[in-house]
Formats: C-alpha cells, sequence, structure tokens
C-alpha cells in the first residue's frame, strides 16, 4: 500500500452534511465542501459517515446507491476495498423511516438486560440489512450531574447498572453482525459543572472505579469491537491525545484489540478546542500515537497533514501501519474483503418498523415508566371508586389507575407531541427537526391519542396550556377550564430534545437550572389548584428538581410519572399505566436532585458525600436511586447470608419476596452493600447487584444472588485494584435509601436477618443489613475474575 492508501483507511467522509448534528460542524467540515466522491476516494476510503442517518431518505434508493457506491469503490480504486458504513443506533437506528425505542436512560430505569439485548439484536438487524456495519453506541458514560445535557445518552448514574444494561446492549447489536462502538472513553460525564465539553477534574481513582468498570465489562464480557473517545481533557490533558487512557489502559490493561475511531472532529480539536496541538498536522502525530485509529468524519488531519509529517520524519510510519492492520483486520472479519462483497443485490422492500420493533419497543417503554408517588384522593366523581373497589371507608383511593368510566383532562406541552416522545439521537430530533415538512414516517400514538383510543374521545378534554420553553401563560386559561370540567386531570410536561441550543436537553443543551423549563411547573399548580385530581406525567431527558411536585407542603399532584423518553410505543406505555391495563414496574436508574445547587450529587457517595452535622447544605435527594412504586406492594423477609468469603471467592444471598398486594407485579429486587472499613472512603450504598421477578398477588419467590466479592473490589492506595479482607455489609432494598443496620450470625457461621421494626429513612422495603466477613490476604483482581452477580428465582 502507497502512503496515501494506508491514511485513506484510516478517514470516514461524510457525505451529507445537512443540518448540525456535531459540535462546530459547520466550521469544521467547511474544507471537505465542492470535492467530488471520485476525487475524495481515489485512494479509497476508510468508512462512509452516516449514508442513512444525516438527511431523509427512502431506504430502499439510498442501499440502491450504497450497494452501487462500493462496486464502485471495489472496481475502480487499486486496492479495492470498500467501505465500512457507520451509523447512530442510540434509540434506534438512526434513519428515516426506522423505529425508535427509548432512550438509553429508559433502559436503565427498565433495569432489565435481556430486553435490552433484544433490542439490540433486532437494531442490529435492520442495519446490517442495510449494509451498515458499525454502530456508534451504546453510551456508557456514568451519569455525575443531570445538568449535563448528554444525561439523556446514557444509562445511570451507577457503574454496574450502566455496565450489565450497557453490555446487554452491545451482545444484541454484535450478535446481529454489527460493530458495538462503545462511548466514550473516558470521563466525559464528569465535565466541569455540567457543560458539555467542559474540563474533566476527576482523580485516578474515580475513574478507575466509577468511569472504567463499563468499558471493561462491555470489552471483556461484551466482547466490544470498537471504541469511540471522549472530547474530554482530564486533568489538563485531552483524551483524543493521551496514550495512557487509549493505548497503556484500553489496549495493555483491558486488552482491547479493536478499532478506536474519533469522536466526530475530535482530532482537529486538539487544534482549535484544546490548544495542544499547533496545526492539524500535530493533532494528527498526537490523535495516532495515543491510538486513535480512525479520523471521524473526514480527513482533516489524517490525510494532507499526516502524509507531510511521515515523509518529513516526524511520524513513524509504523504508527500508521498500525492503525492500518487494525482497520483491514475488522473490515476482514466484517467481510468488506470478500471477493463476491457487494455482488449480490441491494435490498428492496426493506421495512425498518416491522411488528417485532413495535412489540420489543413497547415491551421496553412499560417496563421503563416509574411511578413516584400515588396518592389517596376523596371527593371527585368516579375517582373514589378507583380501581377494583380498593376505595378505603372514607371514600379515599389511590388516583392511579383511573377509573372506566372518568373523563380525563389531557394537558400540557407534551400531551399531543410525537417529539416529545423521542431522545436527542432520535431521527425525529437530530435530523428531521430540519425538515419539518417531512412526516416521521413510523406510527408513534401521542399520550393524548393514546388515551383516547383507550378511554374514548368523548372522555378526553385537551388543552396544551403552555410551550415546553418561553414565558406565555395565556393558555392555562384554558387548561383550568379543561381541568375543571373533567374527573381528573393528566398534565404531561418535560423536555423537548435538540442539539446545541435547540431544545431543552441534549447534545450540547446543558442547564444551570434543575426546574422545568418555561413556566410548566405554574401550568401544573394551576391545574392543581383547581381541585381536580392531577397527575403529572414527566417526558424528560434528565431528572428535575421536583420535590414541590412529591413533597411540598401545598397542594401537589395526586400522582407523579416520570418517562424517560419511552419512544414510539411511549405514549400506548403511558396511557396503559394511567389506565391499570399494566402495572408500574419501572427504578430510577438516577436519583432524584433536590436543586441545581445540590450537584453534582451521586448516591453512590462516602460519608462526608452526603448531608451531615458538618454543612448546612443538604444534598439528600427527593428519591433515591432505584426508587419505583407499583399498583402492588412487596416485602423482603428470610433473609440468608453466607457469614464468610475468602477475598478470593464468592458469597451467596437469599431473600424470599412476596407480593402482599391483590394485584400481580414485577418487583426489581436490589442487593446493595457496604465496606465498613476500607484502606480508602467507600460509598455508603453499593448497588451489587439486582434482578427483575414477576410475582402473582398473594405468592411469593425465592431469590438467590451468587455474589463474586470482587464486587467490593477498590482501587487502593497504591492504585491496584483489590480485594482487602474486613467485615462488608450486604441488604436487599426496594431502592438505595431504604436500609437498617443489624443481623445476627447462627452458630454455623450463616448470618440470617429478619425485616424486624422500626422505621425506614426512606419509604421503602429493606431487610437489615447482614454482616459477611471477608477473609485471607489482600488480593489483586485479575482480568479473569468474575464481575456479574448471577441471580436465580424459584
Amino acid at each position: 500500500m502507497t502512503l496515501e492508501e494506508k491514511t485513506a483507511q484510516l478517514v470516514g467522509y461524510w457525505l451529507d452534511q445537512n443540518g448540525v448534528v456535531a459540535p462546530m460542524q459547520g466550521e469544521m467540515a467547511a474544507a471537505q465542501h465542492g470535492t467530488t466522491l471520485a476525487e475524495i476516494t481515489r485512494h479509497g476510503i476508510g468508512q462512509f459517515t452516516r449514508v442513512y442517518g444525516t438527511r431523509p431518505v427512502e431506504p430502499d434508493e439510498r442501499a440502491a446507491w450504497l450497494w452501487a457506491e462500493q462496486r464502485r469503490l471495489k472496481r475502480e480504486t487499486r486496492l479495492g476495498i470498500p467501505a465500512l458504513v457507520h451509523e447512530e443506533c442510540l434509540t434506534g437506528l438512526a434513519a428515516w423511516k426506522a423505529a425508535t425505542f427509548p432512550t438509553p436512560l429508559a433502559w436503565g430505569a427498565a433495569f432489565d438486560p435481556e430486553l435490552v439485548e433484544q433490542v439490540g439484536t433486532a437494531i442490529g438487524d435492520s442495519m446490517r440489512e442495510l449494509g451498515v456495519h458499525q454502530g456508534l453506541a451504546p453510551v456508557l458514560d456514568v451519569v455525575r450531574d443531570p445538568r449535563w445535557g448528554r444525561v439523556d445518552e446514557c444509562i445511570g448514574e451507577d457503574p454496574y447498572l450502566v455496565g450489565t444494561v450497557g453490555t446487554a446492549y452491545v451482545r444484541g447489536l454484535q450478535a446481529a453482525g454489527v460493530d458495538a462502538t462503545l462511548k466514550h472513553f473516558l470521563g466525559y460525564s464528569a465535565s466541569q459543572a455540567g457543560r458539555n465539553h467542559a474540563p474533566v477534574h476527576a482523580g485516578p481513582r474515580e475513574v478507575a472505579d466509577v468511569f472504567l468498570p463499563p468499558f471493561e465489562m462491555a470489552l471483556r464480557d461484551g466482547g466490544a469491537r470498537s471504541v469511540m473517545n471522549s472530547y474530554a481533557e482530564v486533568d489538563g490533558v485531552p483524551v483524543a491525545s493521551d496514550p495512557a487512557l487509549l493505548t497503556d489502559l484500553l489496549r495493555d490493561g483491558l486488552g482491547f484489540d479493536g478499532t478506536v475511531v474519533a469522536d466526530y472532529f475530535s482530532v482537529a480539536f486538539l487544534e482549535v478546542m484544546h490548544g495542544v496541538a499547533a496545526d492539524r498536522g500535530e493533532a494528527a502525530a498526537l490523535a495516532l500515537t495515543a491510538g486513535i485509529d480512525v479520523e471521524l468524519p473526514t480527513g482533516d488531519a489524517y490525510l494532507g497533514p499526516l502524509v507531510e509529517r511521515v515523509r518529513s520524519g516526524a511520524v513513524d510510519e509504523a504508527l500508521v501501519d498500525r492503525a492500518v492492520l487494525r482497520v483491514l483486520r475488522q473490515k476482514e472479519r466484517l467481510g468488506l474483503l470478500d471477493p463476491d462483497a457487494f455482488e449480490d443485490d441491494a435490498p428492496t422492500g426493506v421495512e425498518l418498523d416491522t411488528p417485532r420493533h413495535r412489540a420489543l419497543a413497547g415491551a421496553l417503554a412499560a417496563r421503563s415508566l416509574v411511578l413516584l408517588s400515588n396518592e389517596r384522593v376523596r371527593g371527585a366523581a368516579g375517582i373514589a371508586a378507583a380501581a377494583g373497589g380498593a376505595a378505603a371507608a372514607d371514600g379515599a383511593a389511590p388516583v392511579l389507575p383511573l377509573p372506566a368510566g372518568a373523563s380525563v383532562a389531557v394537558i400540557g406541552p407534551n400531551a399531543d407531541r410525537a417529539e416529545a416522545l423521542q431522545g436527542c439521537y432520535s431521527f425525529a430530533n437530530h435530523v428531521l427537526a430540519a425538515h419539518p415538512d417531512l412526516p416521521l414516517g413510523f406510527a408513534i400514538p401521542t399520550v393524548r391519542e393514546a388515551l383516547a383510543d383507550t378511554l374514548g374521545s368523548a372522555a378526553v378534554r385537551f388543552a396544551a396550556g403552555c410551550s415546553v420553553t418561553g414565558e406565555d401563560r395565556s393558555g392555562i386559561a384554558d387548561a383550568v377550564a379543561v381541568a375543571l370540567a373533567s374527573d381528573v386531570a393528566v398534565v404531561v410536561v418535560g423536555d423537548q430534545a435538540g442539539l446545541f441550543g435547540r431544545g431543552t436537553v441534549g447534545e450540547g443543551n446543558d442547564t444551570e437550572s434543575l426546574d422545568l423549563p418555561g413556566v410548566q411547573r405554574e401550568l401544573v399548580e394551576a391545574v392543581v389548584a383547581t381541585g381536580t385530581p392531577t397527575v403529572m406525567v414527566l417526558l424528560t431527558g434528565r431528572p428535575y428538581a421536583i420535590g414541590w411536585a412529591l413533597d411540598g407542603p401545598g397542594p401537589r399532584p395526586a400522582a407523579v410519572v416520570q418517562a424517560f423518553f419511552p419512544g414510539e410505543a411511549g405514549g400506548t406505555a403511558i396511557a396503559d399505566l394511567l389506565t391499570g391495563v399494566t402495572s408500574p414496574s419501572g427504578r430510577l436508574p438516577v436519583t432524584l436532585p433536590r436543586s441545581a445547587g445540590a450537584q453534582p450529587y451521586t448516591y453512590l457517595h462516602p460519608r462526608l458525600g452526603g448531608p451531615s452535622d458538618v454543612t448546612a447544605a443538604d444534598s439528600t435527594p427527593v428519591r433515591p436511586f432505584g426508587f419505583g412504586l407499583g399498583y402492588t406492594s412487596f416485602t423482603y423477609e428470610d433473609l440468608v447470608v453466607d457469614g464468610s468469603v475468602a477475598t478470593s471467592g464468592a458469597f451467596s444471598v437469599e431473600v424470599t419476596v412476596r407480593n402482599t398486594g391483590d394485584r400481580d407485579g414485577e418487583d426489581v429486587v436490589q442487593l446493595y452493600g457496604h465496606d465498613v472499613a476500607a484502606s480508602v472512603t467507600r460509598p455508603l450504598v453499593q448497588l451489587l447487584g439486582y434482578t427483575r421477578v414477576a410475582v402473582p398477588a398473594g405468592g411469593a419467590v425465592r431469590v438467590r444472588f451468587d455474589v463474586p466479592v470482587q464486587r467490593f473490589g477498590f482501587t487502593d492506595r497504591a492504585m491496584r485494584r483489590v480485594v482487602e479482607p474486613g467485615d462488608v455489609e450486604v441488604w436487599v432494598a426496594s431502592h438505595a435509601g431504604a436500609s437498617r443496620p443489624g443481623g445476627t450470625v447462627r452458630a454455623d457461621g450463616i448470618v440470617a436477618v429478619g425485616r424486624g421494626a422500626g422505621p425506614i429513612p426512606a419509604p421503602g422495603t429493606a431487610t437489615d443489613r447482614a454482616v459477611v466477613r471477608v477473609t485471607g490476604p489482600v488480593r489483586e483482581v485479575l482480568p479473569a475474575d468474575r464481575r456479574v452477580v448471577t441471580a436465580t428465582v424459584r
């Protein structure tokens, strides 16, 4: 290969730069305009950027073009190597008319890796059918600050939850023959004050123990084949130029042997944003040396500037060869080097929103909805007789599920907008927003439409009340009138996902406040003031400070439902929850914040990271990680835990989960732990494992967790990941705020714990804490050690 042919394989080309869907896209990509595709690819090309996902294109027509273009590359370039095609696939394939699934924050809320894996396979099947080889997902950044706009793209604030769910998506996507790309390596979500691309001030222990584990799981357990660098600079060193992260840690430490692709323009950003390179050539040298194999989405640095540096002797051509070999190995494995590649006919009649897609989207949406409150109300016609005659002697009953025959006022800026159900990386909000005259191309009932379909259009009245943003209050009076004329009001508020200022959440849409945008709180409070029982439904991409709606001293909504952009089936899933067709079972993957001023906050904090007598500032969240209500109740009984375990071993935890209500339901059983005394400070509460169980009304199941003691591992003072001997506490709880100390050791060394009595710090159910003694020498955690807690149910 000539040097030009080598560097051509190390770049992507963005065919249709229509609208701004990447940071500084207009400024960075201008140099590519005006050249023909044949000229650009005369030496070959590494990747084509977003063939389907940059502008609305008919799938069949675009597939025919792509097959023809791949044949041209084989025929007209000397080496005859086709291009690898990549697309975004965070909420489904980001293409016109493709199914839109719940946003990743909803994946976390579902606590259901198996279902997420099925979703990943369905997405991957669509991509592979269209000739797409690599998906730019999942995002494995651990949420640290809800003010950050890209929280919408993340799975949650717990590394283990992020790792298990993200790994499931990787397995699903790659089972379909599409390479998953882990984003964003490393530390991106810790950006200062929640501002996109801001510096990251994270110590090496936080990087190792919080940000790294999801990537390790997805690489070692999921076999992920591609990684994308973070835009961040960590302690002054941009990740894109850091061989300690991209080579020493990623490759030598984690054993990764796939391709590292640049986040869009991040190689050039070394010059124009970070200021660590004097020009594009120096930026290319830094990135290539660090370990970035492919510059996306252009060749601004890796083409002419890099060639010039290699020829001058400033860059060793061996670094180019290293990257080219990785790229060619990937293409070979994906079949792009096969002699008959693309010799078959291009696909026709491609359907990107099949019954299979819709069923999976509906199942994931339903399991992701979190019921935050459901108070008993009285006095409104029909409400006191809610759901199966559940009213108490005083005529009060939970407002949800809505009773048959009730008239419903559907109110709010997100009640009748399909875009409000979709995340930032959905095609609708990512691309189609620039094409307002085009339809979405698939069915996506709004909350209003879904409720009208369930209850009958005559039972539903509608008023928007206000917009998502802005100060216009003129519609609130109409909303109040509609509420007064109805038995119950459902007020749907929240976000509009978008990019770089075109929305309230999403990439580049960071916030200084965690109040609901615009005048939406005023709308809710005006409706509540009518006395009509009110249900507030949040369609958001981040958690907001809604303590006023959950625990406020004045009138407040009788019920609150949190939906994290639930996708094309989200409206139907919400209607099913409100009317009792389904029972809510989602759990918070992030804490509900008290205020913006209390950020950054995580439930994974040491003693001094939470409220205490030494500070007047209270960071206690409004609702804790893992919280969620249902239409039935569960208790945890008869906890039995192994009393001791070696630092190289595993221990078991068993508990009985009992459905104490009169309705079947699903519970997310959460196992928590705490290292009592360690050589460095440890979190007071740490999720060890979890499982989702279905329990019939009045029934019970026995759940067993098998826990590798490595789940208590951490980075010690010598920066080794170790398991130390000593006592650890474990307990089973309905969320991270429900726990109590206690537990006794039997003569046979088994810790037996009963629920006991006494208050629980936060509303919820928990066993007492059991003590497990970890014995033996300090042991360094090894790559072959188990990382995942397994659960069995009987």
